[in-house]
């Protein structure tokens, strides 16, 4: 009981020498001892819950990052960072009392599109500058006004920050195009955890997936925790790895290689460092967009080769590449995942389907993405399943965002017959009708 009592006293001591401390680098209000703070902080998108932590602290700006993991160190405080909290293998929950949480959703600040000449490469590329704490879907919003597409595309996009995206090296649906954010970053920076800032940058950026490049270069470059405008190098070396081991043969992201050939912060979560700011590379989208759901019905073991057979028709060497046709995203829900968010069947069948597949097809050739999502709806087709292919770029937006809430389109159930390769759907007339696919040539009915 003594000790227990006697612990209050020493907390007491700490908090003073706490505010002492980190007070000379950030505002008294960025440092919360209060219980709202500590308990919106004990804990991420697992719901595991350990320990509250001592301290949650919330600086103002990108310059106080450094001093505040210094100051952490000295006061021998454990040092978490958090973004938005969307985490599911519990990197943000505090496994011990003695704890500071470092949120940087105040890390806000972004630039628009911006042309910018990187190293190794000899003409301007779009890219886009983020703090932090910017959270993912705002960075899409912006590529967007500018006319391209931000790659990295998790669920949690309207939650998620930018740092934990690259602490978790996060896909999404267009990483089967473009990669995870590792293949998207031009440069990071971050604080280490002696507290001095660390610039790495990609040199000779091949704008497609890592792995495909056979030795990938990055300059690294450490500065003193009060040079956060990173003008006086304290050392600098070059890192260079074969493309290949950033990805597992075969299986794509290997969540299990947290070492990631030594290259500091991503993958990381958090372990070896803070990430503080990023510059990312944006792409363009080719003219024409198709957004392709498949449902399906039969037994999981049966629907699930459909995956397989729609990657390898748009591989070098399928049907859908060699016609000038890509898969830009393509995203899987499992039957949990189907009963959890309450997904609106779109075919007219009883129950609610075993797996459902969505995907985006690309192309500047209007008549072969066509053709190529029909292809893909006769890959459902053929393994119980039923295929909607969307146009308009409001219901492209509806297949993708309101898959959990919107009404039901109207099972399809006959087919019009362009020639005998391509079989295009025609749903019934319903909520999604001024999106369907208009064939304005003579057709003939298949039964």
């Amino acid at each position: 009981v003594d000790r227990f009592a006697k612990n209050f006293d020493q907390m007491g001591v700490l908090r003073e020498r706490t505010t002492k401390v980190l007070g000379k680098v950030t505002k008294g209000d960025n440092i919360k001892f209060d219980g709202l703070s500590r308990v919106a902080h004990v804990t991420d998108a697992t719901d595991w819950r350990v320990e509250y932590p001592f301290v949650v602290l919330t600086p103002d700006t990108e310059e106080e990052m450094a001093a505040l993991v210094k100051g952490c160190v000295e006061l021998g405080l454990t040092i978490i960072p958090r973004g938005g909290g969307t985490g599911y293998t519990g990197g943000a929950v505090p496994l011990t009392w003695k704890s500071a949480v470092i949120n940087t959703e105040k890390l806000e600040q972004m630039t628009e599109v911006e042309m910018v000449t990187l190293p190794g490469l000899d003409k301007p590329v779009a890219t886009i500058w983020t703090g932090a704490g910017v959270v993912t879907q705002r960075v899409a919003d912006a590529a967007e006004r500018g006319g391209f597409v931000f790659a990295v595309d998790p669920t949690s996009a309207e939650a998620s920050c930018v740092g934990g995206n690259i602490a978790m090296n996060a896909g999404g649906k267009k990483a089967v195009l473009w990669g995870t954010a590792l293949d998207n970053l031009a440069s990071w920076k971050m604080v280490t955890p002696n507290g001095d800032w660390l610039v790495v940058e990609r040199l000779d950026h091949n704008f497609g997936k890592i792995h495909e490049q056979d030795l990938v270069r990055f300059h690294l470059r450490h500065y003193a925790a009060d040079d956060a405008a990173c003008r006086k190098p304290l050392g600098e070396k070059t890192l260079e790895i074969p493309g290949r081991q950033f990805r597992k043969e075969g299986l794509g992201k290997d969540v299990t290689d947290k070492f990631l050939a030594g290259l500091p912060g991503v993958q990381k979560e958090g372990c070896d460092g803070i990430i503080t700011s990023a510059v990312w590379i944006l792409h363009r989208l080719p003219a024409h967009t198709r957004t392709v759901c498949l449902e399906f019905f039969g037994q999981v073991r049966e629907a699930v080769p459909s995956i397989v057979e729609i990657t390898d028709y748009f591989k070098p060497g399928g049907a859908g590449l060699a016609a000038g046709v890509q898969l830009a995203g393509l995203e899987h829900l499992d039957e949990r995942y189907v009963r959890a968010v309450g997904y609106a069947t779109k075919a007219k069948r009883q129950g609610t389907p075993k797996m459902v597949l969505i995907g985006d097809i690309v192309s500047d050739d209007e008549d072969a993405v066509m053709a190529a999502a029909s292809s893909v709806v006769r890959f459902a087709n053929a393994r119980s399943g039923e295929g909607f292919i969307a146009v308009s770029a409001e219901t492209r937006k509806k297949f993708w965002l309101d898959r959990a809430r919107t009404a039901a389109i109207a099972k399809h159930t006959n087919a019009f017959k362009v020639n005998e390769d391509v079989v295009i759907p025609l749903p019934r007339m319903g909520d999604y009708c001024d999106g369907i696919e208009r064939i304005n040539i003579e057709l003939s009915i298949r039964n």
